[in-house]
C-alpha cells in the first residue's frame, strides 16, 4: 500500500472517529435534554396539581364608602366561591377553609356558587360530613349564598342544612343593632337561565325603600354586573365563576376565559361608583390545575371613612 493510500485510510478512520464522537455527543445531549424536560414536566405537574391548588391564601381588603352606616364600621365580611368539592377539594381542604374563616371571627360570610364539582358524584356520607363542616362556619350576622351554574338539587339541601340563607333572585336587609341596615341582593346563575334582576332588586321599587342604602350584590358570573348597573345601583359586587383564569401568565393575564366571565375575570374592577371583586375560588375546574393563581378567600372590612 502506497503512502498516499495509507494517508487516505488514516483520514477515513479519523473522519469515522469524529462522526462517532459527534453522534455520541448528540445522543448524550438528547438524553440530558429529555431527562431535564421530564423532570421539569413532573415538577410542573406536581406543583400545579398538588401544591398550587391547595395552598389557600387570604386576601384582605378594606371597603370604604360614606354610605356605610356608622354601626357597620369595622364589620368583617368573608367571601369564598367555587368550592368544587370533588375536584382538588375534599375534607382536608374544607377543614382548612373553615379554620381560616372562623379564626377571623367574621360578622358575615358569603358563598357565590359552584359547591360540588360537576363531574363528581357526592355520596350521602360525604354530604353529611360536608354539611357538618359548613355548618361549623360561624358568622354573627349571618351566612348567605347564591347558586352557580353547576349547582343542582343538593346545593339547596346542603346550604340550607348548613344554615346559609340562599338568595335566589332575592334580597335581605342586614341589621347590626341599630335601625340603619345594609342591603344584600343575590342573583341566580345567568347560565342556568334563572336570573331575574328585577325580582332580585325589587327592594328599590318598594315605597319605603332607601335610595341611598349601601348595597352588596352577590352573583356567580361576573359579566352580569353590566346588566345590573344599567338599571339598579350596587356599591359592591362579589362574584366567582372565573377562578381568575386558574392559569395566569405574568403580564398577559388569564390563559383562557369562560362564558359568563369573558369581560371580567381578574380579581378586582372599579366600575364608576361600584367595585367588583371576583374570587379565585377554592377548587378547580377543567384540567384541575392552577398556575400563578392560588385558591383564596376574600376578607373585607367595611368602613364609612
Amino acid at each position: 500500500m502506497t503512502r498516499e493510500e495509507l494517508n487516505q485510510k488514516k483520514q477515513k478512520e479519523l473522519l469515522a472517529e469524529e462522526h462517532r464522537e459527534r453522534r455520541k455527543k448528540i445522543v448524550i445531549a438528547t438524553f440530558k435534554f429529555s431527562f431535564i424536560f421530564i423532570l421539569l414536566f413532573i415538577g410542573f405537574y406536581l406543583y400545579t396539581t398538588y401544591i398550587s391548588t391547595t395552598r389557600l391564601i387570604v386576601k384582605e381588603k378594606r371597603i370604604i364608602n360614606e354610605k356605610i352606616p356608622s354601626n357597620f364600621d369595622g364589620l368583617k365580611l368573608i367571601h369564598f366561591s367555587d368550592l368544587h368539592y370533588g375536584s382538588t377539594v375534599f375534607n382536608q381542604e374544607v377543614d382548612n377553609l373553615v379554620k381560616q374563616i372562623n379564626v377571623r371571627n367574621p360578622d358575615l360570610v358569603v358563598f357565590t356558587g359552584d359547591l360540588i364539582d360537576d363531574d363528581y358524584s357526592l355520596s350521602s356520607k360525604q354530604q353529611e360530613k360536608l354539611i357538618k363542616k359548613l355548618k361549623s362556619i360561624h358568622a354573627t350576622l349571618g351566612k348567605y349564598a347564591v347558586i352557580g351554574e353547576e349547582d343542582g338539587e343538593n346545593f339547596t339541601t346542603i346550604l340550607n342544612q348548613s344554615e346559609f340563607t340562599i338568595l335566589n333572585n332575592d334580597y335581605d336587609l342586614i341589621y347590626n343593632n341599630e335601625q340603619n341596615p345594609i342591603l344584600f341582593v343575590g342573583l341566580s346563575s345567568a347560565l342556568k337561565e334563572q336570573q331575574d334582576i328585577d325580582q332580585a332588586f325589587r327592594y328599590f321599587k318598594e315605597p319605603t325603600h332607601n335610595a341611598n342604602i349601601f348595597t352588596i350584590t352577590l352573583l356567580h358570573e361576573p359579566d352580569s354586573v353590566d346588566s345590573v348597573l344599567t338599571t339598579y345601583p350596587s356599591d359592591l359586587f362579589l362574584a366567582g365563576h372565573s377562578h381568575n383564569g386558574n392559569i395566569r401568565i405574568p403580564f398577559l393575564g388569564a390563559l383562557s376565559k369562560v362564558e359568563g366571565a369573558t369581560t371580567y375575570d381578574q380579581e378586582f374592577y372599579q366600575l364608576k361608583n361600584s367595585q367588583l371583586y371576583i374570587s379565585s375560588g377554592i377548587g378547580t375546574n377543567g384540567f384541575g390545575i392552577r398556575l400563578f393563581c392560588r385558591p383564596s378567600i376574600n376578607f373585607f372590612r367595611l368602613s364609612s371613612k
